[in-house]
């Protein structure tokens, strides 16, 4: 089981494999995942793995390419609120 706790925008997860390289090893494996994955993430992470992503939520897949990498800036921990004041929820 994977439990993903939402606090604001921080998504904390806790599994023996993060639910991350689980996605990332099935659109390896899967090509048919792969191509909902990249079209329709949330449908994608619902099917195969039975989490909905809550609409406040918005999911972007992209794919590197040999001559094409991405770089995820995280958002700055100071402008985060403080975990304990947002309103955050559990999902799964």
């Amino acid at each position: 089981m994977v439990n993903l706790y939402i606090f604001g925008r921080v998504i904390i997860v806790s599994a023996e494999k993060s639910l991350q390289d689980q996605i990332i090893q099935k659109a390896w494996e899967d090509a048919d995942f792969k191509k909902e994955l990249l079209a329709n993430p949330k449908a994608a992470v619902k099917e195969a793995f039975g989490i909905d992503v809550p609409d406040t939520i918005e999911v972007e897949v992209v794919e590197e390419s040999a001559n094409k990498f991405y770089l995820v800036l995280p958002q700055n921990p100071a402008e985060l609120k403080d975990a304990e004041s947002v309103e955050g929820a559990m999902w799964q």
